[in-house]
């Protein structure tokens, strides 16, 4: 099966603060904020939502087709997905704009900073999902608001089954854009978080978002998963990492476990067993395409962790 990933990439530039932002902000003077914070450690790292699932499924053993506009200092990332074997045939630079990056700076009690730079994302609506690509499988992620809204249209247009993964873009979209997703679908993916604003802005129930679509899946951090699938609810188990170093991207690899398990035929308690595994591997290491790991990895793994194998 091709599988197109329609989502976000982008560079993340992590900063490490030593110390807390607390003591430096003036809470009767924050609306005058003029703070400067020395960050000695630093990390620049390929990211974005769909070249982070793209990079799992590629450990994975399979070519999905990432989708998404990228600015002209594309090349270093270019270069690392290349040299594992990633298509690029529908990433497109867009002249005179920088790829999408978020600089990250986090304190001692991981409190965040965030600042995200679009840059060539907001051109990702220019370009459609292709009617005639062979594609079985599609996933609309983070991206630019209309490139979400026309890439979801697209898909459903072409009867081609896509996962709807809002994440990072949840803020753009009121309760009838949202349910106006979650009815052209196959699948829906949301964090715990997520899930509560949708609910509360579609005023659709569980089962109500279950009902429309084949499976509503939520991840619910180091309490695992749930699945509402088949007039069913499966609440999938963690799996305990051998160290936790970075949460960031964990989600993306559980997405990429799940595109795994409905491309090759797994029923749902398997597929998530397996999407909570990869993440738990993502998990103890720092950046989000740091990690390595084999299909005879994962098998081994599996077999460890739940006693049988998929």
């Amino acid at each position: 099966m091709s599988v197109m990933i329609c989502a976000s990439i982008a560079y993340d530039t992590v900063m490490v603060f030593d110390g807390r932002f607390k003591e430096h902000i003036l809470p009767d003077r924050i609306h005058m904020l003029s703070v400067s914070f020395l960050v000695p450690q630093m990390r620049r790292n390929y990211g974005g939502v769909g070249g982070n699932i793209a990079f799992n499924l590629r450990l994975l053993g399979e070519q999905p087709l990432l989708m998404g506009t990228v600015g002209e200092d594309f090349d270093a990332y270019e270069a690392w997905l290349r040299r594992h074997g990633l298509s690029l045939a529908h990433v497109h630079r867009i002249p005179d704009t920088y790829t999408a990056q978020a600089f990250i700076t986090t304190d001692l009690d991981d409190n965040q900073i965030t600042a995200f730079h679009p840059g060539a994302m907001q051109h990702a609506a220019e370009y459609a999902v292709p009617a005639d690509g062979g594609i079985s499988l599609g996933l609309v992620g983070p991206d630019a608001r209309d490139a979400m809204i026309g890439h979801a249209r697209q898909f459903a247009e072409a009867s081609i089954p896509f996962i709807f993964d809002v994440g990072q873009g949840l803020p753009m979209f009121g309760g009838d854009e949202l349910a106006a997703f979650i009815r052209q679908a196959s699948w829906v993916i949301v964090n715990d978080y997520e899930a509560e604003l949708i609910q509360e802005r579609t005023g659709l129930s569980p089962e109500a978002i279950a009902d429309q679509c084949r499976a509503y899946i939520v991840t619910r951090g180091a309490e695992g998963s749930r699945i509402h699938a088949d007039g069913k609810v499966i609440d999938v188990p963690v799996v305990a990492p051998e160290r936790v170093v970075d949460p960031t991207g964990c989600g993306d690899a559980y997405r990429a476990g799940i595109i795994y398990g409905l491309t090759h035929g797994l029923d749902w308690a398997t597929t998530g067993r397996l999407a909570s595994l990869i993440g738990a591997i993502k998990i103890a290491h720092h950046g989000t395409q740091s990690h390595q790991f084999t299909l005879e990895d994962i098998q081994t793994r599996f077999h460890g962790a739940f006693g049988y194998r998929f």
